[in-house]
C-alpha cells in the first residue's frame, strides 16, 4: 500500500474512533472500543482482523504464539488500542516493535481514555 492510501485509511481510522469517543466518552474498556471500532471501520468498507495472532521468527525457528494486534486493518495498519489515564513509553515501543516484526510501515495508538481523543492519537511509522 503506497504512502498516500496508507494516509486515507489511517484517516478513516482516525475519524471513526472521534466519533466512537464522541458518543461513548473515555472510560470503557479496551475491549469495549476495539469492538466497536472494528464494527464502525468494516462498516466504511475496510477490512479489518481482530486479535490476530502474529508469528515471530528468531533465528529459524517459529513461534506462533508472538504477540496479537488489536486491530489490522487493510492488511497494512496495526492499531493499537488503550484505555488509560496515560500512555507509557512502552506502549510507543510495543506498537513499532509490532510494526518490525510484521514489516508494515504505519501503526496508530489510540488511547480512549484521555478527555479529548486527539490527545490520545499518536502515529508511529516504521521506515516511512
Amino acid at each position: 500500500m503506497g504512502r498516500e492510501e496508507l494516509n486515507q485509511v489511517s484517516g478513516q481510522i482516525v475519524d471513526a474512533a472521534f466519533h466512537i469517543h464522541s458518543k461513548l466518552g473515555p472510560g470503557l474498556l479496551e475491549s469495549v472500543y476495539e469492538v466497536i471500532l472494528a464494527k464502525e471501520l468494516e462498516r466504511r468498507g475496510l477490512f479489518v482482523e481482530r486479535q490476530k495472532v502474529v508469528p515471530i521468527e528468531f533465528e529459524g525457528l517459529h513461534f506462533e504464539e508472538g504477540f496479537r494486534a488489536d486491530l489490522i486493518v487493510e492488511r497494512a495498519i496495526v492499531v493499537e488500542l488503550k484505555s488509560v489515564e496515560t500512555l507509557a513509553p512502552v506502549h510507543y515501543k510495543q506498537l513499532l516493535t509490532y510494526l518490525r516484526l510484521l514489516d508494515y510501515r504505519l501503526g496508530l495508538l489510540i488511547n480512549f481514555g484521555d478527555s479529548l481523543l486527539k490527545d490520545g492519537i499518536k502515529r508511529i511509522v516504521n521506515q516511512l
